[in-house]
């Protein structure tokens, strides 16, 4: 398998990231048709992604909580923190709704 840069074009991408899935499954031992049943997809689908064609987010998401690895969503696009400004100005009270301004700029 290869690595993924910065620079790497989308049809790169796919294809290096099929081919990780396409090991995932192949580790568990599961043959496409048995993960395309505990995903709720179709064989093909399975074939198609693991060949590096496009997909759905709802497609991705499915195939990789049949493969038990849903939580590797969360090292992709990890939860915001908030910045210690918003910290002091919230004071405990969660954001509901942006304002479409600029933040402030922070003052010394």
């Amino acid at each position: 398998m290869g690595t993924i840069v910065a620079t790497s074009r989308t049809p790169a991408v796919l294809r290096e990231l099929g081919a990780r899935l396409r090991t995932l499954r192949l580790h568990q031992n599961l043959r496409v048709k048995d993960l395309a049943a505990r995903a709720g997809v179709g064989a093909r689908t399975i074939d198609r992604v693991e060949a590096g064609h496009s997909v759905g987010t709802g497609t991705l998401v499915r195939i990789m909580r049949g493969l038990g690895r849903v939580q590797a969503f969360e090292a992709l696009i990890p939860p915001p923190e908030p910045s210690p400004y918003e910290i002091e100005q919230l004071k405990g009270k969660l954001r509901q709704r942006a304002s479409g301004r600029p933040p402030p700029e922070p003052t010394s």
